[in-house]
């Protein structure tokens, strides 16, 4: 795992932003850096998630796009940080915390790393990981993610003795903006196991 600085790099306000369509924004800047956090499908009760669904709409609804720099952060923390704390009350299946099954998304996280991204902070919790990574110029955030995924998945149906989906399509990607950013991040992901409690 690289924590130097130099491997990694910022939002810049003076370059295009995209935006990927989906249920959640997924905002793309060739270069950058990512924090991201994907989840096992069970892991949100479907009231919660039911809930969460429908602010998110009318917060869409209300702030049309293009969204700037403030009404992002504004999002992120309206939805985003929220979703994390449900995420860490530990719902679901957990079957991440199995010691085999963690060690496999550890070791498929850390596979490319150096190759097609720089791996940062990340852990994996029993029912979602996060995620600092900078993917290198040819390669971006989606096909990583869909990689890490698509891997894990097959390897844990083979570990578990089953077939389907155990992954949420979609996850949470959020552009890291500063060097001070990324180390409070840092921090959050330490001490993600410290904050995991049912509601």
């Amino acid at each position: 795992m690289n924590s130097d600085d130099s491997q990694f790099r910022y939002f810049d306000p003076d370059e295009p932003v995209g935006n990927m369509s989906g249920n959640l924004p997924h905002w793309r800047q060739t270069g950058t850096t990512y924090f991201v956090t994907f989840r096992l499908g069970d892991s949100i009760p479907q009231a919660k998630l039911e809930q969460w669904e429908r602010e998110r709409e009318e917060w869409l609804a209300a702030h049309s796009e293009p969204h700037n720099a403030r009404l992002r952060e504004e999002f992120y923390v309206l939805f985003t940080e929220r979703f994390q704390k449900w995420l860490d009350a530990g719902y679901g299946s957990c079957v991440l915390a199995q010691p085999g099954i963690k060690a496999m998304v550890e070791g498929a996280l850390r596979f490319f790393d150096g190759a097609r991204y720089t791996l940062g902070e990340s852990i994996v919790m029993p029912n979602h990981v996060h995620v600092l990574v900078a993917p290198m110029a040819e390669y971006d955030v989606s096909g990583v993610l869909r990689s890490w995924k698509s891997f894990t998945s097959h390897e844990m149906n083979r570990k578990l003795g089953r077939a389907g989906t155990n992954w949420q399509k979609e996850s949470f990607d959020h552009i890291v903006r500063s060097a001070r950013q990324r180390q409070r991040i840092e921090s959050y992901i330490r001490n993600n196991p410290k904050m995991g409690r049912k509601e």
